[in-house]
């Protein structure tokens, strides 16, 4: 069974539906022309975050939040999960045969995005995170630090998005069954004791798979209003809703750092003049993750300089949401589409032991005329450009309500425009280039 684990299946630049010089310059015009209607049209802040949104109707809003319902996926969840850790322990040592390494880092990883995207939060609802926690949170009582929770916000979740990170991009042994089942339970063990002395909201500031999660799913056209009922609301009214908890900037800018990371680190320039050498590798991540961060800060920086606020970092935060959901797709896509398959394959026969064929798809191999390489470039290309441009809308309403006035709001939007630029830009290059 043939497969590279976390190969990306990306177009070439003859598969762009234009040249890349022409496409990078219609992506920045996009963004220009985008912020000058904006400011023409959009004086008053018209996006209404959590207070946004039509209800559902009250049966059907009864079925999405029945508690049996929601009791029995998450047990499925937790008994998946726990399977693909014991394939990853005790099955094929060969990562090409196991399940588990395609079940975490494509089905799993990749997969959330799409389905946080459409549904909502659904991993905070299903998390085997939870289910194992409210089990041992009867023997052991009332969380002794829960009163400190609320000062971490989503610092820890960033630490331990960026240990994920240098666990998929740089660690060599990443993809070893073996290896990563260890470094499951470890996480899970970790998780599990943290959530102990902080209560069950632990898991909302330090799992940074639920983390990520509920950040996509402030785009989901599904949310919760602040009143408590379940509606359809604007994607758009949904980011202005994220609640600028310390921490949020610098998740937020982890992810891109991190994805933008793993498109250099699969260009061409990069591999023919870096070494393999983890501490090396290591530093140019940790140095990317950095930049990305340095320019949002001094963006953010100018911008309260103009506007005269303050905590800008945090207050921009949620312009950045869509355009982490932008790089996602147009990163994993295709991984998601080819290697994706490679799940359901080996899901026929987990252990590798002969004549076993559950399914009947043990013999199929990768299909990797799913989706053309064209259609790939399209998505990748749609992907950042309307990330980066519902950004700009973003960045706008919120510069709009803090401004002194339209001029001002205006103004303060310079120095991120020119960074949602550059983003967009050096996003497409790395991909397509």
């Amino acid at each position: 069974m043939p497969g590279v684990v976390l190969a990306h299946a990306v177009s070439v630049r003859s598969d762009l539906p234009a040249p890349l010089g022409v496409v990078l310059v219609a992506a920045a015009l996009a963004l220009g022309v985008s912020f000058v209607a904006l400011g023409a049209l959009w004086r008053t802040s018209r996006l209404r975050g959590n207070s946004a949104g039509r209800a559902l109707p009250t049966g059907l809003e009864r079925a999405i939040d029945n508690p049996l319902l929601r009791g029995g996926l998450r047990a499925l969840v937790l008994t998946v999960s726990a399977f693909v850790v014991l394939v990853a322990l005790v099955g094929p040592s060969e990562s090409a045969f196991s399940i588990a390494p395609y079940a975490f880092y494509v089905t799993f990883w990749v997969g959330i995005v799409p389905v946080s995207l459409l549904l909502g939060p659904v991993w905070r609802i299903v998390n085997p995170l939870r289910t194992l926690y409210s089990g041992l949170a009867r023997i052991t009582g009332p969380a002794p630090g829960q009163d400190g929770l609320p000062r971490l916000g989503l610092w820890p979740a960033t630490g331990f998005l960026l240990a994920y990170a240098w666990l998929e991009l740089v660690y060599p042994d990443r993809a070893v069954p073996r290896t990563l089942g260890v470094l499951l339970v470890a996480y899970v063990i970790v998780q599990l004791v943290a959530a102990l002395w902080y209560g069950p909201g632990w898991f909302a500031s330090g799992d940074c798979f639920e983390a990520y999660s509920t950040l996509l799913a402030r785009l989901s056209p599904l949310g919760r209003r602040a009143d408590g009922r379940l509606a359809v609301r604007s994607p758009l009214d949904g980011a202005d809703g994220t609640p600028a908890v310390p921490g949020l900037a610098a998740f937020v800018t982890a992810l891109i750092g991190t994805t933008a990371f793993d498109g250099v680190s699969r260009a061409t320039w990069y591999q023919s003049s870096s070494t393999s050498d983890p501490a090396t590798v290591t530093i140019f991540a940790l140095v990317t993750v950095a930049l990305v961060a340095a320019l949002y800060a001094a963006a953010t920086a100018l911008s309260g300089r103009i506007t005269r606020t303050t905590d800008t970092p945090n207050r921009y935060a949620h312009s950045l949401i869509p355009i982490v959901a932008g790089y996602a797709i147009a990163h994993y896509f295709s991984l998601l589409v080819f290697e994706g398959q490679l799940t359901w394959i080996l899901a026929s026969n987990p252990f590798a032991r002969d004549g076993v064929d559950y399914f009947g798809t043990y013999a199929d191999v990768v299909n990797l005329t799913a989706v053309s390489a064209g259609a790939i470039a399209a998505v990748q290309i749609g992907a950042i450009v309307i990330g980066h441009v519902a950004g700009v809308v973003l960045a706008h309403d919120r510069a709009v309500r803090l401004g002194t006035s339209a001029r001002t709001a205006r103004r303060s939007q310079y120095p991120l425009l020119a960074v949602m630029v550059a983003f967009t830009t050096g996003g497409l290059t790395l991909l397509l280039g």
